[in-house]
């Protein structure tokens, strides 16, 4: 029987180990799509950073890391993780890391679409209405729910909003108009969809501005780590876990989302460690189906809000 010598046998065993994966660095502002993203900072080789998510998820392959710069400007696109490629494993898991960054879908509101309702209260129809958040100055500002019943919008005080009939309706301060505020509304569908993944970890990002979902966990998104993100303002949902997936959001804050703070739907599996759901715009969590513990304790049906003392609990 033919021995293989020591130095043969650890050289087989460092072909056969994983190579660690790359960091591919993002900038929103410095950033150009035409590079290959290998080195934070432009060369004259064009090995700097790439300017969006998008052109780093078509770079990337399985392990990889996704560096993102935090440029004080908004990142303004919807991404998806899709497939192996856009997966890791146990020790070297496909990240995101978004180094206080923020991740925005919604679109300034012309001044001019806004027509006047009473008194101070101003009202305009945006082109997608299923779920809407409206923003000042680039953070969610602040809703007062209008009753499922009701057919005028309840009322306002200054810099409040609501949405009824398909309209969002604001109430601005004495002597101003729209055109003196910064104001958004909600575009982009989606933030982050992740599809048939398996070992992917977000980091330090803040997700915020999308119609549906800040984040969602479509079909079969597994071991997912949602570390230290905030998703607020959404118009559905800061984070849906769907079919067969499974997360950990830990030390993170949902919040001002329009639906739930948190959506779990059957034969999912969510834990939550350390995390914040503020029951300020909508239950903190929504129970459609799956299973949830928070900080070690299973429970089901959904929650108001947790933790439950609301003294606890900054808006995000």
């Amino acid at each position: 029987m033919r021995t293989i010598p020591f130095h043969g046998l650890l050289l087989a065993l460092l072909l056969a180990a994983p190579a660690s994966g790359r960091e591919i660095f993002v900038d929103n502002m410095a950033g150009d799509d035409r590079s290959t993203g290998l080195q934070p900072h432009n060369t004259p080789e064009q090995t700097g950073p790439v300017r969006t998510l998008a052109k780093a998820l078509r770079l990337a392959h399985q392990g990889d890391t996704i560096v993102m710069a935090d440029n004080d400007v908004p990142y303004r696109e919807s991404v998806s993780l899709v497939g192996s490629r856009h997966s890791g494993d146990h020790r070297r898991p496909f990240t995101i890391r978004g180094n206080g960054a923020i991740l925005d879908g919604s679109m300034p509101i012309d001044p001019k679409v806004w027509e006047p309702y009473e008194g101070a209260v101003l009202w305009f129809r945006p082109k997608r209405m299923s779920y809407q958040q409206l923003f000042l100055d680039g953070r969610p500002a602040v809703q007062v729910v209008a009753s499922a019943s009701a057919i005028r919008p309840p009322k306002l005080e200054a810099l409040q909003w609501c949405s009824l009939n398909g309209k969002i309706f604001f109430c601005v301060e004495k002597t101003k108009l729209p055109s003196d505020y910064n104001l958004s509304c909600a575009d982009e569908q989606t933030g982050i969809t992740l599809f048939h993944v398996d070992n992917v970890t977000i980091s330090d990002l803040t997700v915020q501005g999308f119609q549906l979902d800040g984040i969602s966990l479509g079909n079969s998104a597994r071991n997912v780590t949602l570390s230290g993100v905030t998703c607020r303002g959404n118009g559905r949902s800061g984070v849906a876990v769907g079919g067969a997936s499974s997360v950990e959001i830990d030390g993170s804050s949902l919040g001002n989302n329009g639906l739930a703070q948190l959506l779990t739907l059957p034969y999912s599996r969510t834990q939550l460690h350390g995390s914040l759901l503020l029951g300020n715009t909508a239950p903190g969590w929504v129970d459609q189906g799956g299973r949830v513990s928070i900080d070690g304790k299973t429970l089901k049906g959904g929650i108001e809000q947790f933790p439950a003392n609301t003294e606890r609990k900054p808006k995000p």
